[in-house]
């Protein structure tokens, strides 16, 4: 079965490569994603309350994209990327985040999960 893809759109006030630290190094992901972050070379591993949950790093563009891979889902064409983007113009500063679900329920499911992650971002970056 494929899955479904979808991206949202964060605007985030903070400098690009200050954010970028927040979601491509265990030290930032500990502060706003998981209670725990360990990295051997491309692969993570996340750890909430005492649960691991694995990870390779597919591409890591440095202060502009990471994009993860669950190993769980080595299987099917998913990942998670969080990649940044500047607007030419103004300036601002958007973190676009891009993620799949197995159906549409797990998609506004996922969408919720991420917005309170972000939340929790922005709060730990004062932004």
């Amino acid at each position: 079965m494929s899955k479904i893809k979808f991206e949202i759109e964060f605007p985030i006030h903070a400098s690009p490569k200050m954010l970028y630290t927040y979601f491509a190094t265990p030290a930032g992901l500990e502060e706003w994603f998981a209670d725990k972050v360990n990295s051997r070379g491309k692969m993570i591993t996340f750890i909430w309350d005492e649960v691991e949950e694995k990870a390779t790093i597919l591409t890591n563009k440095n202060g502009e994209k990471i994009k993860y891979k669950w190993l769980e889902s080595e299987g099917d064409e998913s990942y998670f990327e969080f990649r940044i983007e500047v607007d030419a113009l103004t300036k601002d500063v958007s973190l676009m985040i891009t993620d799949f679900a197995d159906d549409e329920d797990e998609a506004e499911e996922s969408k919720m999960f991420w917005e309170n992650q972000i939340e929790e971002l922005k709060h730990t970056i004062g932004a």
